[in-house]
Protein backbone atom coordinates (compact mmCIF):
# COMPACT_ATOMS: atom_id res chain seq x y z
CA UNK A 1 0.00 0.00 0.00
CA UNK A 2 2.88 2.38 0.86
CA UNK A 3 4.77 1.88 -2.26
CA UNK A 4 1.39 2.64 -4.14
CA UNK A 5 1.62 5.90 -2.50
CA UNK A 6 4.88 6.66 -3.36
CA UNK A 7 4.56 5.97 -6.77
CA UNK A 8 1.33 7.94 -7.11
CA UNK A 9 3.43 10.43 -5.72
CA UNK A 10 6.10 10.51 -8.01
CA UNK A 11 3.59 10.62 -11.07
CA UNK A 12 2.08 13.80 -9.60
CA UNK A 13 5.33 15.33 -9.02
CA UNK A 14 6.44 14.58 -12.57
CA UNK A 15 2.95 15.73 -13.78
CA UNK A 16 3.65 19.33 -12.02
CA UNK A 17 6.99 19.00 -13.60
CA UNK A 18 5.27 18.82 -17.22
CA UNK A 19 2.82 21.20 -16.82
CA UNK A 20 5.15 24.38 -15.66
CA UNK A 21 7.08 23.81 -19.27
CA UNK A 22 6.68 26.43 -21.80
CA UNK A 23 5.38 25.11 -24.66
CA UNK A 24 5.96 26.41 -27.91
CA UNK A 25 2.77 26.17 -30.54
CA UNK A 26 3.44 24.04 -33.55
CA UNK A 27 3.45 26.54 -36.28
CA UNK A 28 6.04 28.28 -34.77
CA UNK A 29 7.85 25.28 -33.99
CA UNK A 30 7.28 24.52 -37.95
CA UNK A 31 8.29 28.13 -38.90
CA UNK A 32 11.67 27.76 -37.00
CA UNK A 33 12.58 24.91 -38.33
CA UNK A 34 11.96 25.93 -42.09
CA UNK A 35 13.68 28.99 -41.32
CA UNK A 36 16.80 27.32 -39.80
CA UNK A 37 16.88 24.68 -42.68
CA UNK A 38 16.91 27.42 -45.54
CA UNK A 39 19.64 28.99 -43.52
CA UNK A 40 21.82 26.55 -43.19
CA UNK A 41 20.90 24.70 -46.96
CA UNK A 42 24.38 25.86 -48.19
CA UNK A 43 26.47 23.74 -46.07
CA UNK A 44 24.10 20.91 -46.00
CA UNK A 45 25.37 18.12 -48.30
CA UNK A 46 22.58 15.99 -49.50
CA UNK A 47 21.21 18.92 -50.90
CA UNK A 48 24.88 20.67 -52.26
CA UNK A 49 26.73 17.22 -52.83
CA UNK A 50 30.23 15.97 -52.07
CA UNK A 51 33.10 16.21 -53.15
CA UNK A 52 35.12 12.76 -53.93
CA UNK A 53 38.00 13.95 -51.84
CA UNK A 54 35.81 14.56 -48.60
CA UNK A 55 33.41 11.29 -49.23
CA UNK A 56 33.99 9.16 -46.97
CA UNK A 57 31.62 6.42 -48.31
CA UNK A 58 33.22 6.62 -51.46
CA UNK A 59 34.42 3.22 -52.32
CA UNK A 60 38.02 2.35 -51.84
CA UNK A 61 41.00 1.61 -53.57
CA UNK A 62 42.33 -1.62 -54.16
CA UNK A 63 46.22 -2.54 -53.92
CA UNK A 64 46.87 -5.71 -54.90
CA UNK A 65 50.53 -7.03 -54.83
CA UNK A 66 51.57 -9.68 -57.74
Amino acid sequence: MSSNIVAMKKIVQQLRFEAGLNRVKVSQAAADLQQFCLQNAQHDPLLTGMSSSNNPFRPQKVCSFL
